[in-house]
């Protein structure tokens, strides 16, 4: 885990940076009405590398427009929903980053979370914000009840007020899990043990990798709609492991994110069953983006999904877009790429929330309409930092777009394989 005073000493610098413009901004303006934006990110932990580059990035981009959004003067706040004693987001923490969003009164919409399960505390409590519903832009939910019926009273249970204030541009993992269940029949898979971490969206991508998986004819020798549990908070799972390899799978499927315990998990796999040219191994895109996972020797040949395209993919599909342009930009104002491909997703992000407050008369409950009645917010292709045309529903909050790339872990880094579209 990364140590705390690292992750709070950056942010104190990407902060910086993001509100330097009260000092560089010029008269006209300084005249302009300021309005916040946030982020709302785990910070400490595993994922803090790809969520600094995420801060990093939008700090970026919003120094590139000159920070405004029509006639409006954009100021940027960062939020850490993490805890070191959790080493990744922390329920109570997201509770009460809602309410500090709530009550910051220049603030008018938050873009995150990175997991699901905060988005499912915070969202509610922005719905009930007074004078009107605060918005929610996330780079990285995938879980589907967020948007779509899933499990009982999803997603009405989090829009006590009726009316949607929450979207996303990423796909969901109705779409990842069905992708990598695809992929693994595609490669010869044949019978596969599924875990998943307890958590939201753990639970989330596994029961979709499950449901497709026997569909298409593949053994699933994990039992019940989740696969089995992990505790993060075991020091061993040989036990797990050795029960699992009685069973002769062709590849365990890990449904969850790295900071739970995953490298012991992930180590133990490899002790007691084989590296993964001997029993496979792959992940949804909640072991994307860490390179702590990526540099294990035990990791090596892994398959991974990400719920969208790969910044790879997208500097290839437009290399000379809107996106290759930021992605130089940003190495050259960083000295270094973005950790993962969620840091440009979280700029695409921005850029939703920037339209829509631009479109709207400046209050949350403005911007909140500019998404989610009308036109709403389209991005287009020669603007948007994916390369491609981004449009929201006004309906669910969900970006149009299905995209999947599924990667391989080969010398210590995150390669993309291919694009991957579900059948």
């Amino acid at each position: 885990m990364k140590k705390s005073y690292r992750a709070i000493s950056i942010v104190a610098s990407v902060a910086m940076v993001a509100t330097a413009l009260v000092a560089g901004t010029s008269a006209a303006q300084a005249a302009s009405p300021v309005l916040t934006i946030s982020t709302d990110l785990p910070l400490q932990g595993s994922s803090f590398d790809s969520n600094d580059s995420t801060n990093k990035a939008i700090a970026l981009y919003l120094k590139q427009i000159n920070y405004k959004a029509g006639k409006y003067t954009v100021k940027l706040k960062i939020y850490d929903n993490a805890t070191a004693a959790k080493g990744g987001w922390d329920d109570a923490k997201c509770a009460a980053n809602a309410q500090a969003h709530v009550a910051n009164k220049s603030e008018v919409a938050v873009m995150g979370t990175y997991n699901s399960g905060c988005a499912k505390i915070i969202v509610p409590i922005l719905n009930q914000a007074p004078g009107g519903a605060m918005t929610m832009i996330s780079n990285a939910n995938t879980n589907p009840g967020l948007t779509k019926t899933w499990n009982p009273g999803e997603p009405d249970v989090y829009y006590p007020k009726g009316i949607r204030n929450y979207g996303r541009v990423c796909t969901t993992d109705d779409v990842q899990g069905s992708a990598a269940a695809q992929f693994a029949k595609s490669i010869g898979i044949k019978s596969v043990y599924v875990l998943n971490d307890t958590q939201t969206y753990g639970q989330g991508v596994a029961q979709a990798f499950t449901t497709e998986a026997k569909k298409i004819g593949l053994t699933v020798l994990s039992s019940g709609a989740y696969g089995e549990g992990w505790d993060s908070k075991q020091s061993s799972y040989e036990a797990l492991f050795t029960k699992i390899k009685a069973l002769a799978p062709d590849m365990v499927y890990i449904g969850g994110i790295f900071d739970n315990n995953g490298g012991q998990l992930v180590k133990d796999k490899t002790k007691v069953l084989g590296d993964n040219t001997v029993v496979k191994m792959m992940a949804p895109d909640g072991f994307t983006g860490y390179p702590d996972f990526n540099s294990m020797p035990e990791a090596d040949g892994a398959y991974l999904s990400f719920a969208g395209l790969s910044t790879e993919l997208l500097l290839k599909n437009s290399p000379n877009g809107a996106g290759a342009k930021f992605v130089k930009a940003y190495k050259a104002a960083y000295k270094k790429d973005p950790v993962g491909s969620y840091p440009i997703y979280g700029v695409a992000a921005v850029q939703v929330i920037l339209a829509a407050l631009a479109k709207s008369d400046g209050t949350r409950k403005g911007v909140t309409n500019a998404i989610f009645s009308g036109a709403g917010i389209t991005i287009p292709a020669a603007q948007s930092v994916l390369g491609k045309a981004l449009v929201i529903s006004t309906l669910s909050g969900d970006t149009l777009a299905k995209d999947i790339t599924i990667e391989q872990v080969t010398g210590g880094q995150e390669t993309t394989l291919k694009a991957w579209t579900v059948k």
